[in-house]
């Protein structure tokens, strides 16, 4: 048992390997077994596994396998110990036939990472082919008067062995006439000849029986035989003969039936029909022979008969007879070799062994993916074969072996952008002209969990109107995963967080397979008018990846609230408001002050003085917005000393919402009117005049800064636009009349005092304008309850509810 570790890759794919070599380890020699033909089933061939240098403990987990080239498993490898074993009968001239070479490629491959390893086992010859003739017994015919030291041509023995093995010897059984002449020509064949030691006698003896026996070189010696039947002919002086005992002949396969090959010419001393000559085809030459080749038997002349393929056979030996037409014909014997030259008529064929597919899309640059093997029955350049590799992409082909290719990827691959890569390997010959051959190679991209869903926009808003039905659906998510199978399989959850004192999820949820969003529980704009929360969409790759949306949820306003009448005016029983009845026109004697928990117009209050069944004019009236009770004209003494008068608050949401407020006058005489107000001062004492002035003083105190802020914030705004406007620095400034639109059921809201005002815009500003504005309100004559209304303009950056206004009255 012989064993070596071969020498390294050529110069020519170093550099590539080493630039390889950080994502790919591959066996940069080659190892070499030998073991005899015949060799029984188990017989030890060698330590392949600690041979290579893989680790014995490790071959399992990396998959370590061998891969033959071919339909039978010569030889196989045990897993668990990495000993390559005999697994069938090796017949090396049934694998090899007669080559002086004979080896068993082996493919050792191993996983994690990926390694590939080239193994030859030669196949040694053993001598268990005996020499053999075709013919067992060979007649041959000689003249009594052929002279001494005439040549006979014999049929060799042939053996199926190499080397030593079919080195043959000839012995010839003892005799006085004949001996044996063995010589080799330039073709290394050998040749073995009769020689007539003497004259024969015919009359004497007849005829010769001899055994011609073989014997090869190897150990131990085996032996062949061949009957030698020697007929004896009586007359005849001179038998034919040619130019050449051999005639050399070369000739291109595949050439036409019917070509020339020779024209042989042989020669008859005699006169009359002993001159005359036939040729012959020798009686050993072999039917194969006779397939391929025919003679004309009066010219001589041979030609081709059949296809001549230099890969099944490139020399021809054919031994021709030329045979007098006399009674007792002589023969002249000579041979003729025909080499067949071999021309590029095969094209190369190509083997794909695909390895690892389909490729995992993070496989890193050097990953084997396919074993490649090419073969060309051509020899010479004919036989020289390269590879290419089309059309160009991530993959490379790399020679590790002499006719043997590893597809590598060159380069990142993504499965998202391409999934199958469809490559052509085309295999090319060096004849002249070339051939070649191609293997198509589809190259699947496996899906790794590299892309995380995403969604379309970062922030999602959403209107929602509050009293909701629960459980309702309120929006939908959804994310986008360009990844494949689980990989691509998002799943929705919320981002928990506290919404105040309570958690999200008792506000909503979402569905974990469809997005849907649901509102768990009616929602109260008076208590939650903006719900901002994240949705979390992950998929079910390993590792998971993620990401998450963020939604604006505005609950809308809905007319879920009355009015309500703060005191002293709430509830039917109220405090009774003294009013002289010397007061002037308009003069306010009560004012109705009521809130309401909506907003937008659902929050906008309108007072109303219902009419008193039985009474004429009243001589009062409450401002439509203000709330103020006031008089429409002069008291008169026949106007009723007491008075309850019920004014209806009322909304501008649908529907309408209302409540009442009564409010009670008792008209007096000025000096009554004084009088009370002194005695029920007095009745006050000291300390009920000295909260009143007290609290005199906090309502002129709240009156000035309240004044004062509207002022400095009225004056800021307008130093802010003079500002803007007066370099702009890109956009142009011009008059312009504000107008609000308010988002809300209700519907558009028209600013009615409007004054002519510059507004500016700017080209690429994104701004949200939020505009004051003062309804337009029918007024009375003579009323003072419209008093000064102002617009202000203001620039938010921020967003604004859309139910938001903004009312300034000064």
């Amino acid at each position: 048992m012989a064993f070596s570790w071969g020498g390294g890759l050529g110069a020519q794919h170093l550099l590539f390997l080493i630039l390889l070599h950080t994502a790919w380890e591959v066996g940069s020699g080659q190892v070499h077994y030998s073991v005899p033909e015949e060799a029984k089933h188990g017989m030890f061939v060698g330590r392949i596994a600690q041979d290579l240098g893989l680790e014995v403990g490790e071959l399992v987990s990396r998959l370590f396998r061998v891969v033959s080239k071919g339909s039978r498993d010569y030889l196989e490898v045990n897993a668990q110990n990495g000993i390559l074993f005999v697994n069938s009968r090796i017949d090396r001239e049934e694998l090899c036939g007669r080559s002086p070479v004979c080896s068993i490629h082996l493919e050792v491959i191993v996983e994690k990472p990926l390694q590939v390893f080239h193994v030859e086992v030669e196949i040694k010859d053993i001598n268990d082919n005996p020499p053999v003739f075709l013919v067992k017994q060979q007649k041959l015919f000689i003249l009594e008067s052929r002279t001494a030291d005439s040549r006979f041509p014999l049929e060799g023995a042939s053996d199926a062995d190499i080397g030593g093995n079919a080195e043959l010897l000839y012995k010839l059984s003892g005799n006085e006439y004949f001996a044996l002449d063995i010589h080799t020509n330039e073709e290394e064949t050998k040749s073995v000849e009769l020689v007539l030691k003497k004259s024969l006698d015919r009359e004497e003896t007849p005829e010769h029986n001899l055994l011609l026996t073989a014997t090869d070189q190897g150990k131990p010696e085996l032996t062949g035989t061949a009957q030698l039947l020697i007929t004896v002919l009586d007359a005849n002086d001179n038998a034919p003969a040619f130019d050449k005992s051999i005639y050399n002949v070369r000739l291109h396969e595949n050439i036409p039936n019917g070509t020339l090959v020779i024209r042989l010419n042989a020669s008859d001393a005699d006169e009359g029909v002993n001159k005359e000559i036939q040729y012959h085809f020798g009686s050993l030459v072999l039917a194969d022979v006779r397939s391929k080749f025919s003679i004309d038997s009066n010219t001589g002349e041979i030609r081709v008969n059949g296809n001549l393929d230099y890969e099944e056979c490139n020399l021809y030996e054919i031994k021709v007879e030329a045979v007098d037409r006399s009674s007792f014909p002589l023969t002249g014997h000579c041979k003729v070799l025909v080499k067949l030259l071999d021309i590029n008529d095969n094209a190369p064929q190509v083997s794909v062994t695909s390895l690892s597919l389909p490729v995992p899309e993070d496989a890193p640059p050097g990953t084997v993916i396919a074993l490649i093997s090419v073969f060309d029955r051509d020899s010479g350049a004919n036989g020289q074969v390269t590879c290419s590799l089309s059309p160009p992409g991530p993959f490379t082909l790399v020679s590790t072996f002499r006719n043997y290719y590893s597809l590598v990827l060159g380069s990142p691959v993504d499965r998202e952008s391409v999934q199958t890569y469809e490559l052509v390997v085309t295999a090319r010959d060096g004849g002249t002209p070339a051939l070649w051959a191609t293997a198509s190679v589809s190259v699947g991209i496996g899906d790794v969990n590299d892309n995380s869903p995403s969604f379309e926009q970062p922030v999602y808003t959403v209107f929602v109107k509050e009293n909701n039905p629960p459980g309702c659906h309120i929006f939908t998510v959804s994310a986008s995963d360009p990844d494949a199978q689980e990989n691509a399989l998002v799943s929705y959850s919320l981002v928990e967080r506290r919404v105040g004192e309570r958690p999200l999820s008792s506000y909503v949820s979402v569905h974990s397979e469809s997005g849907k969003v649901y509102a768990l529980q009616p929602l109260d704009h008076e208590e939650l008018e903006l719900l901002q929360f994240q949705v979390s969409a992950r998929d079910a790759g390993f590792p998971p990846l993620g990401s998450n949306v963020s939604l604006q949820v505005f609950i809308l306003d809905e007319n879920d609230n009355a009015p309500a009448v703060l005191p002293p005016h709430a509830g039917i029983s109220s405090v009774t408001e003294l009013v002289s009845q010397s007061v002037a026109v308009g003069h306010v004697v009560a004012k109705i002050r009521a809130v309401d928990a909506d907003s937008g117009y659902n929050a906008w209050l309108s007072y109303e003085l219902l009419p008193e069944i039985g009474f004429g004019r009243s001589p009062f009236r409450v401002g439509l917005y203000t709330g103020e009770i006031s008089t429409t004209r002069a008291l008169e003494d026949s106007d009723a000393s007491r008075q309850t008068l019920l004014v209806l608050v009322k909304d501008h949401g649908k529907p309408v919402l209302s409540a009442t407020a009564t409010v009670s006058l008792s008209l007096v005489e000025n000096g009554q009117a004084f009088k009370t107000s002194s005695s029920a001062s007095g009745g006050l004492g000291k300390s009920g005049m000295e909260k009143e002035t007290a609290l005199m003083d906090v309502n002129i105190y709240l009156i000035i800064a309240i004044c004062s802020v509207s002022s400095l914030l009225v004056l800021s705004l307008l130093l802010y636009v003079a500002l803007r406007c007066s370099a702009p620095p890109k956009g142009v400034c011009g008059p312009g009349k504000p107008m609000l639109v308010c988002s809300s059921e209700v519907g558009s809201l028209s600013c009615s005092q409007q004054r002519r005002q510059k507004v500016c815009s700017w080209d690429g500003v994104t701004k949200n304008d939020l505009m004051a504005f003062s309804p337009n309100l029918p007024q009375p004559p003579g009323s003072r309850e419209g008093g000064q209304t102002q617009e202000v303009v203001m620039e938010h950056p921020g967003k604004v509810s859309p139910n938001s206004y903004l009312l300034a009255t000064i």
